[in-house]
């Protein structure tokens, strides 16, 4: 699996025709960025000084909106930082929760030093000893649209790990006030802001 594939396409490819009941919770820098590349939503739970707790809040998210699908898709970079999140949800295991990284094999806003996946820590093992249902790792576009499927009939808490480029598109900033963030996120899913 040597392909990498290029992440803003990546984003899209994930979230084509991603339904009324998709919220997506993308973690610190570059999956930020791409996800308000393909258009802001207020489904889209924007985190800004929160490195590593992505999956949690994509957690407690799952938890308290059951009939509501979540994605968590976030870095490596963040992933590492929150990895003892994997084993909570592992725990928790709620079926409407996928939790995807974009894994690089750098930490993309420091300047590109090199993660730990890219000496060898490998997520998807961590995941799957951490009792998530489904570990995946993608390489190509076809492994990738079987993700993007697979998160519009969620039933099984997923792990997968997307093999992107390390590449640095333009950014993409979407709204960065927190407060104005949760109200408009709270209204979407139909409670009050």
């Amino acid at each position: 699996m040597s392909e990498r594939l290029e992440r803003r396409a990546a984003m899209a490819t994930l979230l084509v025709d991603r339904g009324d009941d998709l919220l997506v919770v993308p973690g610190l820098g570059s999956t930020t960025y791409d996800l308000a590349a393909l258009g802001d939503d207020p489904r889209n739970f924007y985190l800004w000084g929160a490195m590593g707790g992505a999956a949690m809040v994509g957690l407690g998210l799952a938890l308290a909106q059951p009939q509501k699908r979540v994605a968590v898709i976030t870095g490596d970079g963040e992933m590492l930082m929150g990895m003892g999140s994997l084993a909570t949800i592992g725990i928790q295991r709620p079926g409407n929760l996928a939790v995807i990284v974009f894994d690089n094999g750098v930490y993309g806003e420091t300047g590109m030093q090199p993660s730990h996946t890219h000496s060898g820590v490998d997520l998807v093992e961590v995941a799957r000893a951490c009792g998530f249902a489904a570990c995946l790792e993608v390489g190509d576009e076809a492994a990738l649209r079987d993700v993007g499927a697979r998160l519009k009939t969620l039933h099984e808490t997923l792990f997968a790990r997307v093999l992107i480029a390390a590449n640095e598109p333009p950014r993409v900033l979407p709204e960065r006030d927190g407060v104005a963030l949760k109200g408009r996120f709270r209204a979407a899913l139909g409670l009050k802001a």
